[in-house]
């Protein structure tokens, strides 16, 4: 893995290193990187970008934080669907389903950053596939026996109890692996890149900000049973990532030039998630340990407790690698498969608007049209094996861990592809798994208030491109926002009056109109192209920046890896690829120190964003 770094206003990386007195030129580079990254316009932007690499132990570091993120929102997923497969009584097979939809995330994420969109994009569970998947399991016919729900009568190695929860997650296979063609064929032929024209962030802006907001009531009860852990690792995250990121801890370090000595590591910059939930897991054991919480689950703060699931760990394998099929051949559902094509509908609205977050939270230019049709095709390859495989769901972009970007400051796709590699032995080893899913409710809840805000936060972050002082972006953000959060709070209590008469629409209705981020996100769309405006008052005359490729190097963080890109460039036949880059007869240029015009240089002119050329081969 080879890299090199260009400096372009912030060189403060994870550690800061003590150079001699006596060497002049040392000593006036560091002096400028010190006040590079002391100026206010720099102290925001990512330590490490996306092609930068931290060192190995940083990595080692960083993708565990990125699991730990992801655990609470990928893990809840099957626990959800179990009631629906009739595995309430199962834990066995519910950690079967943890492990495989692990595995599956993790593959997808390796995936997504080598041959996908390329961006530092964690991939996992679909909430939006999940939506569909419990409609389809409450139909009257795939309701669960009735001596399924008492503990007593369940023999969990009993072949009839095993047809009972493998035929339905069998359908729900197959109406997903159905579904997941279409995000395959829209992203691959690049519709989605025409689609582009007409998505613009007055559509992305109100997506992306309603997965957020969506999610408030799963935020407020797991933070809810019990608020003062809650507190306690909000109040951890936020000092360690606000108050205290720019403090640096010296350590002892090592190296032949300089033999043993001291560097300044900046852990509360890059670390606060991480610190904030081991810190209050390490409260939660010890006041378990004494008792203070209550030991009756009917009672309040006992989900606080570190033993809550303390047999998981016990009835864990540990060794065992899922694989396609392994619960039978899947069947497939008209119903299932028309109310998955609407959650894939959502989650492929959802995944634009991810890359243009995460692009902009990890430095990055936004993504031309060639890789987000390929970040969407290989989506749809992820629910496709993730249906295979047996999850009970999807794959797509996951949020949580882009706000994580925002946090941390560091958006390397080196960190997030070994955390792939990470779930995937996660995924292998059901015993490590097991240990991490005792972390206590209250603590991830607290994490979820933060991880939410922030997506919140950075989908109106879009709005920055158009002209807010237009009251015509007013009323289309603030129409669309509050019609998200109506409607669909208004079906839910009046269900009964969404009756067509045929079941197949009436679900399929049901799971749009819910689902707010597809309500907001198609009033956006709408009204945003059939009010006049023009492309500058609609903010999209930045984007059509980045695809008119007058500067090279703002497409090669998106080049497809191992020299492909080199090796097509040549070939005109490549302009027809949807999802394949190209550049004419140009081959792509390396960067390097000089890459800026001597007018620009004589002038003082420093490198931006859109200027970097950070190379690193993966």
């Amino acid at each position: 893995m080879a890299l090199r770094k260009e400096s372009w206003g912030v060189d403060n990386l994870a550690f800061d290193v003590e150079e001699h007195v006596n060497d002049l030129p040392r000593e006036k580079e560091r002096e400028r990187r010190r006040s590079s990254f002391t100026s206010e316009d720099d102290q925001y932007k990512p330590t490490y970008c996306v092609t930068d690499v931290p060192p190995w132990y940083l990595c080692i570091f960083l993708a565990i934080q990125h699991y730990l993120t992801a655990f609470g929102g990928i893990i809840s997923i099957p626990l959800i669907l179990s009631e629906g497969l009739c595995l309430q009584h199962d834990s066995l097979t519910q950690g079967r389903l943890i492990n495989t939809i692990f595995f599956v995330s993790g593959l997808c994420t390796v995936l997504q950053v080598t041959f996908g969109v390329r961006l530092p994009i964690l991939q996992g569970g679909t909430f939006a596939l999940l939506t569909p998947a419990t409609a389809m399991l409450s139909m009257p016919e795939w309701k669960c026996p009735a001596w399924t729900q008492n503990a007593t009568l369940v023999n969990t190695s009993s072949p009839d109890f095993t047809e009972v929860w493998q035929i339905r997650l069998r359908t729900l296979q197959g109406s997903i692996m159905v579904s997941s063609v279409l995000q395959v064929l829209v992203g691959f032929s690049g519709l989605i890149g025409f689609l582009m024209r007409f998505i613009g962030p007055l559509t992305i802006a109100p997506t992306v900000s309603l997965i957020g907001l969506s999610l408030y009531d799963t935020a407020g009860v797991k933070a809810g049973s019990h608020w003062g852990i809650s507190a306690l690792t909000m109040a951890l995250v936020i000092l360690f990532s606000q108050y205290l990121h720019q403090i640096p801890i010296p350590i002892p370090a090592y190296n032949k030039t300089k033999k043993l000595h001291t560097s300044k590591f900046y852990m509360f910059q890059i670390m606060p998630i991480l610190l904030g939930i081991a810190v209050s897991w390490l409260v939660c054991h010890l006041l378990t340990i004494y008792n203070v919480f209550p030991s009756d689950p009917a009672h309040y703060g006992y989900l606080a407790r570190t033993d809550v699931k303390g047999d998981v760990i016990g009835q864990a394998s540990w060794f065992s690698v899922p694989y396609p099929g392994q619960w039978g051949v899947p069947a497939v559902s008209l119903a299932g498969v028309l109310g998955t094509m609407a959650g894939i509908i959502c989650s492929m609205i959802e995944s634009v608007g991810d890359y243009h977050s995460c692009a902009a939270l990890s430095g990055a230019p936004p993504p031309p049209k060639h890789a987000i049709s390929r970040g969407i095709g290989v989506e749809g390859i992820g629910s496709l094996l993730a249906g295979a495989f047996g999850t009970g769901n999807g794959t797509t972009s996951f949020s949580e861990n882009i706000a994580a970007l925002g946090i941390t400051r560091v958006g390397s796709r080196t960190v997030i592809f070994l955390s792939g590699v990470l779930m995937i032995l996660m995924g292998m080893l059901g015993k490590i798994g097991a240990i991490f899913s005792t972390i206590p409710t209250p603590v991830m809840g607290g994490v979820f208030l933060i991880m939410f805000g922030v997506i919140t936060a950075a989908g109106i972050s879009n709005l920055q491109l158009t002209d807010m002082n237009s009251s015509r972006n007013i009323f289309i953000f603030g129409f669309s926002m509050f019609s998200a959060l109506v409607v669909p709070n208004w079906i839910l209590k009046n269900q009964h009056y969404l009756d067509t008469g045929v079941k197949e629409v009436d679900q399929v209705l049901q799971i749009l109109l819910t689902t707010n981020m597809f309500v907001g996100g198609f009033l956006g769309f709408f009204l945003d192209n059939t009010i006049p405006g023009t492309k500058r008052e609609r903010g999209l005359v930045g984007w059509e920046k980045v695809d008119s490729g007058k500067a090279l190097g703002n497409q090669e963080i998106y080049d497809l890896p191992f020299g492909i890109t080199s090796c097509l460039s040549s070939q005109s036949w490549v302009r027809y690829i949807p999802f394949c880059p190209w550049r004419g007869h140009k081959s792509p240029q390396k960067c390097q120190e000089n890459d800026l015009s001597p007018e620009k240089q004589e002038n003082g002119h420093l490198p931006n964003v859109t200027e970097v050329q950070d190379e690193c081969a993966l």
